[in-house]
């Protein structure tokens, strides 16, 4: 039995991989467990929640997996990609999917574009419409700053355990991503040790990647490199 954990980013929940997580259930028999890691979910409370509870909530997931699965999967979105690469250091995973995973964060040239985007709505009267606004308007209000340095702290020291990571990986970036940078996917190719690496650029994707109107084409890729022996 395959067991495959799908885990979701900052300020996010399972929505963020559910898209995935779909049509992997499709195509297979597989276990999956996708978490809401604490604090996260539809009403974000993220007051007073510490780095480490994220890992030890994907931590616990994984080996609930472990015990049940001869061979186990994972699979982790922006923040949740970081934590992945963690678990791939730490536990024996077997192939581990990194979808625009957050080793670096904010790209300024296309996070300017999607501001002034949001600004032509803003005066055309738009503005509600407008998907940049819509997705991170609730997020941004709710989000306390203590949240955004445990997010940082959490980068930070999960960046030194990637060469350790040796397990065959995924690494999938949209080129129009205006939260993580494609440097960010660049650095995980060079830096995870995994003999077996392979990068691929969704074009016209976001940083919702598995959202895009690209993401059949990703999740195909996906499917494969998981199905290969």
């Amino acid at each position: 039995m395959i067991g495959c954990l799908c885990i979701h980013g900052f300020t996010g929940a399972p929505y963020e991989v559910e898209p995935l997580a779909e049509y992997l259930t499709k195509h297979t028999d597989w276990i999956f467990s996708v978490p809401t890691l604490p604090g996260h979910g539809e009403n974000l409370s993220l007051k007073d929640i510490h780095y480490h509870q994220w890992i030890e909530h994907a931590e616990a997931e994984l080996k609930k997996l472990i015990d049940t699965c001869d061979r186990v999967y994972v699979i982790g979105f922006s923040m949740g990609g970081m934590i992945a690469s963690l678990l791939a250091a730490k536990y024996p995973v077997d192939k581990l999917v990194l979808l625009s995973a957050a080793a670096y964060y904010i790209n300024p040239k296309q996070m300017a574009s999607e501001i002034k985007s949001m600004i032509v709505d803003l005066f055309k009267g738009n503005l509600e419409n407008n998907e940049f606004f819509k997705r991170y308007k609730r997020k941004i209000k709710a989000t306390p700053i203590k949240a955004t340095f445990q997010f940082r702290r959490l980068v930070s020291y999960i960046k030194p355990l990637l060469p350790q990571v040796e397990v065959p990986t995924l690494i999938a970036q949209g080129e129009c991503d205006g939260i993580v940078p494609p440097k960010s996917a660049e650095y995980l190719y060079r830096t995870i040790s995994a003999k077996t690496k392979r990068l691929t650029y969704i074009k016209d994707s976001s940083h919702h990647i598995c959202h895009c109107e690209e993401k059949e084409a990703l999740f195909s890729q996906v499917y494969e490199f998981l199905m290969e022996r």
